[in-house]
């Protein structure tokens, strides 16, 4: 019953919404209008289309202007109200973006028809969601300011984890198959947190909502006579200074064992702690015990009185219980370097006593996290560019800084549509002063209509050219329309 009930109040208002912008013809702005190209646009009728809003479907007619110089055609309407993209109001093409960024492109579109109502096809959700994704992380380049406040302990993880690419993507690329080809392309990921908090023990807990992530398939080396950043470092660098890192009183880098997490971190921030994260170097020690005894129960022992002298800090004693197995199993020989290698971040007592957390597993559940339970699901193979466009969309959603995002790509639209929007009214159509309400009064009415406040920006997604010295106007039936599309909040200039 209340579904029904809430179907058709949808439908209801969609009708009226579309019944009402279908007979507002004031997007007809005269017979020519300046294309971007340089070109001239000429009036071409009124061409009809179909959206997906958060309404329901709306079959809209609007003034069409095509240019004779770069063969394009755009609708007035469509960049006033953001209708450009994808044939989404922008409620949807956010609901869109937010499935997308948690479930495959099948699950998303189901679950926009389930729980909205609204109907997008897979197609349409891969498109929006790989444009969106692929916005965001041209976004990520250019937003670096500070985020959050700077604690005075800060962690910084450095991981990477393989993704499923398309043959083509991989095409003449080593990889570990027994033919030596690959099958992935390494997503490299970037994490930072705080750990202020205690547990009952005194030890450091991970504060939560302090997490946030940058990841993409891109490289981490470049050539040593560069004086240029790899990519993965300038990212790395970007996620720091968003975070402060390098301002704490006290910097931790942790991760695995490869090298180029090390080479990177020493690179950036020479002055850091780096600690082999803990949990990363017992399952090392787990796997070479399974290799050493398979399933036998004396395995698990060992395994056990190994991962003791490592929180104990008796690397020796370690190293000689690993030498006894060298001779057999590779592994162990493998293991005894790696631990050389990494003595000095394995220094768990001394780590513990400055108060560091050293085995969170923060490091590696963010692979799982940001890349495995989206990007690696059975069939999943991707291209570098649609991978990196989830992942950029993916960090943006876990990192709590989609909001933002969303709020600047608005700000950037509006920027750019107001020098398009200075147009004249028709000279055959009469003018309607007595029908306008002064942009303050819009704020007002369209507060009142989506009960979200700081809506002001939105008074201006449908508005007359600005005065030398007065306010914008709008008529009160548009924003009763942009009350219904723009189903988002903004801060006020």
């Amino acid at each position: 019953m209340e579904t029904f009930a809430r179907r058709q109040a949808l439908r209801l208002a969609a009708r009226a919404l579309e019944q009402r912008l279908n007979a507002d013809i004031s997007d007809y702005v005269g017979p020519e209008l300046p294309c971007p190209c340089g070109g001239v646009a000429r009036y071409h009728g009124r061409h009809g289309k179909t959206f997906e809003s958060v309404l329901g479907p709306l079959h809209l007619k609007r003034a069409y202007y095509d240019c004779g110089r770069c063969h394009h055609g755009f609708c007035p309407r469509d960049r006033a109200l953001k209708l450009e993209s994808f044939s989404l109001t922008p409620g949807v093409l956010r609901m869109t973006a937010s499935a997308a960024a948690l479930v495959s492109f099948e699950e998303s579109g189901a679950l926009l028809h389930e729980l909205a109502g609204v109907e997008v096809s897979v197609k349409q959700v891969e498109r929006a969601a790989e444009a969106l994704g692929a916005a965001i992380a041209v976004d990520e380049l250019q937003d670096v300011e500070r985020m959050r406040e700077v604690a005075p302990t800060m962690y910084l993880g450095l991981d990477g984890t393989g993704v499923p690419m398309r043959p083509q993507e991989v095409a003449d690329r080593a990889g570990k198959q027994a033919d030596g080809s690959a099958k992935t392309r390494e997503a490299k990921l970037v994490t930072v947190w705080t750990a202020e908090s205690r547990d009952r023990e005194g030890n450091p807990v991970r504060d939560p909502g302090s997490i946030s992530y940058s990841s993409a398939i891109e490289s981490a080396a470049t050539p040593d006579t560069s004086p240029h950043l790899s990519d993965f470092a300038a990212r790395v660098q970007r996620e720091a200074s968003r975070r402060g890192f390098t301002e704490a009183l006290r910097q931790v880098v942790l991760g695995d064992g490869s090298t180029w997490i090390w080479n990177t971190a020493t690179e950036l921030f020479p002055q850091a702690t780096q600690i082999l994260d803990r949990f990363h170097a017992k399952e090392h020690l787990g796997e070479v015990g399974k290799v050493i005894y398979g399933d036998r129960p004396e395995g698990k022992a060992w395994i056990d009185a190994r991962c003791e002298e490592l929180d104990e800090g008796h690397l020796k004693s370690l190293v000689h219980a690993l030498r006894s197995h060298i001779g057999q199993h590779k592994e162990a020989r493998e293991c005894i370097q790696y631990i050389w290698r990494n003595r000095r971040r394995m220094r768990y007592p001394q780590f513990e006593k400055q108060g560091f957390c050293t085995s969170t597993g923060v490091v590696e559940s963010g692979c799982k996290i940001v890349v495995g339970t989206r990007l690696k699901r059975a069939g999943m193979h991707w291209t570098v560019k649609g991978a990196n466009a989830i992942i950029a969309l993916r960090c943006s959603k876990l990192s709590g800084r989609f909001q933002d995002f969303w709020e600047r790509r608005s700000e950037r639209k509006q920027v750019a549509d107001f020098p398009k929007s200075d147009v004249r009214p028709s000279p055959n159509r009469p003018n309607s002063i007595g029908h306008r309400v002064s942009r303050v009064a819009a704020v007002a009415l369209l507060e009142d209509l989506s009960g979200k406040e700081d809506c002001w920006p939105l008074s201006t997604a449908w508005v007359r050219p600005p005065r030398p010295m007065g306010d914008r106007y709008c008529r009160p039936g548009t924003l009763v329309l942009l009350a219904s599309l723009c189903r988002t909040s903004y801060p006020g200039p």
